[in-house]
């Protein structure tokens, strides 16, 4: 019996540690993807880091806070079979540059307007993540000449709509320890990170902060899109902002977070796909 017992406990203990969930996870930023259509574009008192895919109808990806442009690496390859994809690094991120001026959510989206004047794209899809679904959101209201359709993952269109503590949640943190490094290897200033994230952290405190009647007044088709488990948005905010934006869709993916299109991108794929219609 005894040796019975022993064998059990000796093979518990070779079991592996439980797996993390999916959602749990940070996977790797991908590498980035060559192209000789690239450059930085002299736009809005800043120089702007810019990427362009294959052919078709335009669509331009526009990244998460603290982040660059190479964390679309694994949704390029998919969207740019029937489409120019532009992949942008946001204004003072990756490889792009920051003047003296606050940050503010309409700036940034001005600086991706200058950008499709300088690519001469008079119109252009939208798919965003975190800060950069505020911006498509931003331009619907602001541009919307510009901008036929918003794929909007995981915004907040108010202050309130973000989790409290949210830096503290492991994937979170380890997310922004990430986005330090990648600073320090993209940026033409990689000793700012600090002066960065305090210059930006200013925006963050304050916006977005929009209206129900501005919401109201976007008339873009809109597709509301998070992870079932977001660690920075309130699911209860999300489903606000699709109710609020007329006939806006609600999209939530199962399994994933604030990371999902690096988490499952086939599925993040497919969602982008299905709603420009080629899927």
């Amino acid at each position: 019996m005894r040796k019975l017992i022993l064998a059990a406990f000796f093979a518990l203990v070779a079991l592996p540690a439980a797996a993390a969930e999916l959602w749990e996870t940070l996977p790797p930023t991908p590498a980035p993807i060559p192209t000789e259509r690239q450059g930085e574009a002299a736009v809005n008192g800043i120089k702007l880091h810019y990427a362009v895919y294959g052919q078709g109808s335009p669509v331009i990806f526009l990244h998460g806070g603290l982040a660059n442009g190479d964390y679309w690496g694994n949704q390029i390859p998919a969207v740019a079979k029937n489409h120019t994809v532009v992949v942008v690094d946001s204004r003072g991120h990756g490889r792009s540059t920051r003047d003296e001026r606050p940050y503010g959510y309409d700036l940034m989206a001005d600086d991706v307007v200058a950008l499709m004047d300088f690519l001469k794209i008079p119109k252009a899809a939208v798919v965003g993540w975190s800060d950069g679904a505020i911006l498509g959101l931003d331009l619907a209201l602001r541009h919307k000449d510009r901008v036929g359709k918003v794929f909007a993952f995981a915004a907040n269109t108010r202050t309130s709509g973000v989790k409290e503590g949210v830096e503290k949640n492991p994937t979170f943190a380890a997310y922004i320890e990430r986005a330090g490094h990648e600073y320090e290897k993209l940026s033409a200033t990689p000793k700012q990170y600090d002066a960065f994230v305090e210059q930006i952290s200013k925006m963050w405190a304050d916006e977005p902060n929009w209206t129900d009647a501005q919401l109201q007044g976007i008339d873009t088709p809109v597709l509301v899109v998070d992870g079932d488990h977001d660690e920075a948005i309130k699911r209860e905010h999300t489903e606000y902002i699709a109710a609020t934006i007329p006939h806006a869709g609600l999209m939530i993916l199962p399994n994933v977070s604030h990371f999902a299109f690096l988490q499952d991108p086939k599925l993040f794929n497919y969602a982008i796909l299905h709603f420009l219609g080629d899927e």
